[in-house]
């Protein structure tokens, strides 16, 4: 086996969230989810030749990972609650669609944050970083509560418009 290529390993890093969901939908079992998540990227890892670039990888990680669920399930078939295959595709294939939107809706996000003016952004990180008020935003910016809780809502709002557009449109 050859070493995987850095692209390989930037998507099974950025699919971490999927596969850990898709297993987790699967086995609600915090422990053995993030053991079967171990398995797979091991096997994922050892079949980085057989991924075909420009196909979809997290469609391709969930399925190695449902096997890995499957193999689990064969294992605990004593359990009383015991999915059946086809159900437990469904749940992946689900999964992966969540996925997809999920990135769709992150980019669009980033676009739109970009297109606000520098101040209304720092605003809006300001706000929503840890610890980050609206009290401490209004005293800091020398406006009242109500003022400031009025211009945040307007910028949520500008932000929720310009996602659906972007969404709508197609592109990110």
């Amino acid at each position: 086996m050859d070493k995987p290529s850095d692209a390989f390993i930037l998507s099974l890093t950025q699919a971490q969230p999927t596969i850990y969901a898709c297993i987790y939908a699967l086995l609600p079992n915090r422990g053995v989810a993030h053991d079967l998540l171990q398995e797979t990227n091991l096997t994922l890892l050892r079949k980085a030749d057989d991924f075909q670039p420009g196909t979809n990888f997290n469609a391709w990680a969930a399925r190695i990972a449902r096997y890995h669920v499957l193999n689990h399930r064969r294992k605990m078939n004593r359990d009383r609650l015991v999915f059946d295959e086809a159900l437990i595709e469904e749940l992946c294939a689900r999964q992966v669609e969540r996925d997809d939107e999920l990135c769709r809706y992150t980019e669009a996000m980033r676009c739109c944050l970009q297109k606000l003016p520098a101040a209304q952004r720092q605003l809006l990180e300001q706000r929503y970083s840890p610890g980050g008020s609206v009290t401490e935003l209004a005293q800091s910016q020398g406006k009242s509560v109500g003022a400031t809780s009025q211009l945040l809502y307007r910028l949520r709002q500008s932000l929720m418009d310009c996602v659906y557009q972007r969404l709508q449109e197609g592109t990110s």
